[in-house]
């Protein structure tokens, strides 16, 4: 037997111990040492693996267990770091998507109703469940109807109908809903037969789970690492070429003679050495650490964004918000505060009343009746707060304060629907039926003729007068709704003789931050368009005070003015378009889809069922966080607190995020061709191999790994909303970045060849073994000193630095293992110990491409007028 009270808190215990929570095991998630396996999977890895195999085979007399023991270290450390990191991220992105699941479910328990997790339903609930709500378990309907989306489970994009069964001739699954579908419309209560891996969608929970697509982005990202590998392949071999070029025929004069009497062994050491050294710059040029980038930065700012109520659900939605051009918002609880509160009572006679226990006895509780059974929001007794519902029906529940009566019967409702804007309830009082209509005052005023006075006396309608005092209310921003009664339980269009019970005005405050966040987002050249339910003279109102509207050029239009202009027509309202009154969730689709057209990058925020199509449409989608669940599922960015401010904070991050992609692949790119140049070169000027094996795994680890960490530090920067945004299809390496590359990487090669042939600089060092360890330290402090470079397009390179606190000690990180390599004695790295006279000279020499950057800095400011990324 069902207690309609619910489960007591014992009961819950006893279900959860027989039955197991409703928490659902998706796919396995990769652990550490997976990731770390992977890593050793690598290309590089294996090709460098091969070569040092070949070189134990072909030269195990000469072997120098010293470096091999060295490589095979470093191969270890680099593969260490790499998995780390990618756990790292791994696991901050897996916390943010659990964030975003996170869902809290309406149930009745110990004769109360309350909210609690989803993971915390438990077999015997009963659930309360509404339009756009999730089905949290699989469940048996016990009163009301429903429509419900099952395509998550059936891939039918179709509604279907839902209630309980009364009739043995009816379909037994018709009273039966899923976990993981979606309520579309209607209401009902049911009790939980299955939870957890035990439902159907549990038992589907790994081929359900979703694999996000690379983004746009990344998939850039990667194309650009395949054509830079590729380069660095080609020139792995023209090394290797020119390498055993030099041994073979400079080095010997062109004396055939010599060359025809190269030994096999010999010839067998110098194709391995060839080989060692392509594999060497093959570590260098391949960048594969670009297309983690992306993650990188996503994990690393991940809190920050939580902190900011910005939840990432889809890593393509926080690239483009960077690169919005539109935005279309909702007004209430993103512009304004969403804490609706109700400022006073209109009676047909225009009297007005600021709290019900001004009216008489009758009226009060014809008043009462309509806030609270035509109504989505329920009062939690344990509590005392309202819950569920949306801002609008929480507002009117607390004016009425008070509990349902159980002698009172709902019968049957039609909620609340963005096209018909108004919901009906048929209620069962004194052995009577009671339709309540609530709603958006020209809709129930069309039927409407007579009011209810102040003692509850029927009388005629003046509707002029009404209306007249409605839009001079609505024009000071406050929202009207319109409530009557009928005794006909006909449809509310069918006839014209229901009675206005009264017009209830509901003030939403505009947030403080508000007209600061709208003017960011202009500034950002990013054109603001507030899509609202309200009217006309309420929106404009609204939208003045914020600052959306702010000349006589910017065009606001209702939703019927909207569907009397042809595609051309509204194609040419869009930029200029800033207030859409009385919208459908289909004009939010089609502008989303027109703008779009234009070629401009749109975003949407939505809340509701009906608003998933326009945000799936969307170029990225905010979903507010008191929305449905089917609002937050369509979208890519979830704002936890509804706030426009936290969706110009999206728009930063977006920015900040391709910022820093492209500061990494600066300084990536700039030591990836000069490492090659040089290796290329090298053999022509009698430096056959002046950065060894292990030595190129250590600057490899620097500009890859360490560098990705530094740079996915740098801090959102408000000078980033000043820029005007990139284009669609804009290259991720511009005209500014690839004047750093070849400026940077031509005196970096140009430094390294003087270092390395001037006798001048070679008598400064003790002997040969000094002279290479300096050079080894050169190069690693010449990428040092160009993290400072790259990481600010001003010309002061401490800009912002002690916010980017992970940076500074990423670079003592550096140069203490750096030290550590040269002055510990050990020598895997094939180092001596310098002196400090000698460390003196290479710190000297390895500062200089900080002026030099400067200057080129300066050059571009003057002929440009200005600098940047």
């Amino acid at each position: 037997m069902l207690n309609s009270n619910g489960l007591t808190n014992k009961e819950v215990n006893e279900s959860r111990n027989k039955y197991g929570s409703n928490s659902i095991n998706g796919k396995n998630k990769s652990t550490f040492i997976s990731l770390f396996i992977e890593t050793l999977g690598d290309p590089i890895i294996k090709i460098l693996l091969i070569a040092l195999f070949i070189k134990v085979i072909f030269l195990f007399k000469d072997f120098d267990y010293f470096e091999t023991i060295g490589i095979v270290v470093a191969i270890l450390v680099a593969s260490l770091i790499s998995a780390v990191s990618e756990y790292g991220s791994n696991k901050a992105f897996q916390r943010m998507q659990e964030e975003s699941s996170k869902i809290n479910i309406k149930v009745k328990r110990n004769g109360n109703i309350t909210e609690i997790p989803i993971d915390d339903i438990v077999v015997g609930d009963i659930v309360l469940l509404s339009s756009g709500d999730k089905v949290p378990a699989d469940i048996t309907i016990i009163s009301g109807k429903l429509s419900v989306d099952e395509s998550s489970l059936n891939g039918e994009a179709k509604e279907v109908y839902k209630e309980k069964v009364n009739d043995i001739n009816k379909p037994m699954d018709i009273n039966k809903i899923y976990r993981g579908t979606t309520i579309y419309d209607g209401a009902a209560s049911g009790v939980v037969t299955k939870v957890g891996m035990d439902t159907l969608y549990g038992k589907m929970a790994k081929s359900l789970v979703e694999k996000e697509e690379d983004s746009p982005l990344k998939i850039r990202l990667t194309n650009l690492a395949k054509i830079i590998s590729r380069i660095g392949y080609v020139a792995a071999t023209m090394i290797a070429i020119s390498y055993l070029f030099s041994k073979i025929f400079i080095l010997n004069n062109f004396n055939f003679a010599i060359i025809s009497n190269i030994s096999f062994n010999t010839f067998i050491g110098y194709l391995l050495e060839a080989l060692t050294l392509a594999v060497s710059v093959l570590v260098m040029s391949v960048p594969e650490g670009l297309p983690m980038m992306i993650t990188l930065v996503l994990s690393t700012n991940s809190k920050k964004m939580l902190k900011d109520n910005v939840l990432v659900r889809k890593m393509v939605g926080i690239e483009t918000a960077g690169s919005l051009n539109i935005l279309f918002t909702d007004k209430t609880g993103t512009i304004t505060k969403g804490k609706m509160e109700v400022v006073k009572v209109l009676l047909g006679n225009l009297n007005e009343y600021n709290s019900k226990l001004e009216l008489s006895d009758t009226y009060q509780r014809l008043l009462e009746d309509s806030l609270i059974y035509n109504n989505e929001s329920e009062y939690d007794k344990s509590s005392g707060n309202v819950i569920g519902g949306n801002i609008t029906d929480k507002a009117l529940l607390r004016f009425a304060s008070k509990y349902k009566d159980d002698e009172i019967k709902i019968i049957d409702r039609v909620l609340f629907n963005s096209k018909n804007k108004y919901s009906t309830s048929i209620i069962e009082k004194d052995n009577k039926k009671i339709k309540l209509i609530k709603g958006a005052p020209d809709k129930v005023l069309k039927y409407t003729s007579n009011y209810l006075d102040e003692n509850g006396k029927v009388k005629v309608l003046d509707k002029d007068r009404l209306n007249n005092y409605i839009n001079n209310e609505t024009n000071n921003g406050l929202r009207a709704i319109a409530l009557s009664i009928s005794e006909s339980i006909y449809p509310v269009d069918s006839i014209r003789r229901n009675i206005l019970v009264g017009i209830i005005f509901i003030k939403d405050e505009i947030r403080e931050e508000a007209v600061d966040s709208v003017k960011l987002i202009k500034n950002a050249g990013i054109n603001i368009v507030m899509v609202t339910g309200d009217s006309l003279s309420t929106g404009v109102s609204i939208a003045k005070e914020v600052g959306i509207i702010d000349n006589e050029e910017d065009a606001s239009i209702t939703s019927n003015e909207l569907n009397k202009l042809s595609n051309e027509e509204v194609k040419k309202l869009i930029p200029r378009l800033r207030v859409v009154a009385r919208a459908l969730p289909e004009d939010k689709k089609r502008l989303v889809t027109l703008a779009k057209e234009l070629n401009l990058v749109t975003g949407m925020t939505g809340d509701g069922v009906n608003d998933s199509i326009a945000l799936k449409k969307a170029d990225v989608s905010f979903a507010m966080g008191s929305g449905t669940e089917v609002a937050k599922e369509a979208s890519d960015i979830v704002i936890t607190d509804d706030n426009i401010l936290s969706i110009s904070k999206a728009i930063l991050y977006g920015r900040t995020i391709f910022k820093n992609i492209r500061k990494f692949i600066i300084f990536q790119l700039t030591i990836n061709l000069a490492a090659t140049s040089l290796a290329l070169i090298g053999p022509f000027i009698g430096v056959p191999s002046p950065i060894t094996v292990i030595q190129m795994l250590w600057i490899n680890m620097v500009m890859d790994t360490l560098a990705g960490l530094a740079f996915s530090y740098e801090v959102p920067k408000k000078e980033y909303m000043m820029e005007v945004p990139k284009k669609r299809d804009e290259s991720i390496i511009n005209r500014y970045m690839l004047n750093e590359i070849v400026v940077s990487s031509i005196y970096l090669l140009g430094v390294s060849i003087l270092f390395l042939k001037l006798p001048i600089i070679g008598n400064m060092f003790v002997n040969k073994e000094h002279f290479m360890t300096a050079f080894f330290t050169l190069f690693i402090f010449l990428a040092v000193n160009n993290l400072f470079n790259t990481r600010t397009h001003r010309l002061n390179i401490f800009n912002h630095i002690l916010e980017n606190k992970p940076f500074i000690f990423i670079v003592i990180f550096i140069i203490l293992i750096q030290g550590f390599i040269v002055y510990s004695g050990i020598n895997i790295f094939g180092t001596t110990i310098i002196n400090i006279k000698e460390l003196i000279i290479i710190f000297l020499i390895s500062i200089s491409i900080i002026p030099v950057d400067f200057i080129r800095k300066c050059i571009l400011k003057k002929l440009r007028g200005d600098i940047g990324v």
